[in-house]
């Protein structure tokens, strides 16, 4: 059992482990792999089991990383997933190094990745990065981190651009998104008719320029999504836990769903 890459050549034929075997994805998958192939010529990686499996890592130079963040000659990590059967068998490691020795063979200063204070959906868990070396560079509210696996110790720290604000001007329901995560794309429009369904506004603004994500107002540019200018969560919910919250949120005023 063995890892692949995906290259501009393979990837409308090899599968890219997000949304596997979701049907009602189809059309989010291929936005995925256009925007993966956009990105190969920026030095972005996608390098995954060789088998049908959700195990896989995708990084890039953290200059052309869609987050509002200052990291300088350091590798960043979009996205590292192992899951079901696959954990717990080392596979998680092995990415992490496979993507840490070419990030050293590019001259790199080091790794960096956003994770959560605690453990949400769609967030790392800091702890398996803290034991593989990595520690705290900075922190944006409510509950983002930025750790740093650095092997040059002269090296600055990175951190988080303060443009990254969170917060949003519209009413009502507001989302910024990328076509990063198919999971992003293929829930917008179920979210939109159940806020529609409640006369709730419901705006979406999708970043399709690296200079857009980098000023975004969201920290996490997959997917935020704000409430009368509030951040409320990084998470793509589903239409059903959207409109439960949705509900509560108009019968009693709870600005933020449970994590």
């Amino acid at each position: 059992m063995g890892y692949i890459e995906i290259t501009k050549k393979s990837i409308e034929t090899e599968h890219i482990c997000c949304a596997l075997g979701a049907k009602q994805y189809e059309h989010s998958v291929a936005e995925k792999k256009k925007w993966l192939t956009e990105r190969m010529d920026e030095g972005l990686v996608f390098y995954r089991l060789d088998e049908r499996a959700k195990v896989f890592i995708e990084y890039l130079p953290a200059e052309m990383a869609w987050v509002p963040m200052e990291a300088p000659n350091y590798m960043y990590i979009n996205c590292l997933w192992v899951s079901g059967r696959y954990k717990e068998n080392g596979h998680a490691k092995q990415l992490l190094l496979h993507c840490k020795e070419d990030a050293i063979k590019r001259g790199m200063d080091g790794i960096v990745h956003i994770v959560g204070k605690n453990k949400y959906p769609y967030l790392s868990e800091r702890r398996f990065f803290e034991h593989m070396g990595f520690e705290l560079a900075d922190q944006a509210e409510p509950y983002f981190q930025l750790v740093a696996w650095k092997w040059n110790e002269q090296a600055a720290m990175p951190s988080f651009k303060k443009t990254g604000t969170t917060s949003s001007k519209e009413k009502g329901v507001t989302i910024y998104y990328t076509a990063q995560c198919p999971f992003a794309v293929g829930v917008l429009e179920e979210l939109r008719k159940v806020a529609e369904a409640k006369s709730v506004p419901f705006h979406a603004y999708k970043l399709t320029t690296r200079e857009a994500a980098q000023n975004a107002p969201v920290i996490w540019t997959t997917f935020g999504l704000f409430y009368e200018g509030e951040f409320i969560t990084h998470e793509i919910m589903s239409a059903n836990k959207f409109e439960k919250w949705l509900t509560e949120l108009l019968a009693h005023q709870k600005p933020r769903p449970s994590q």
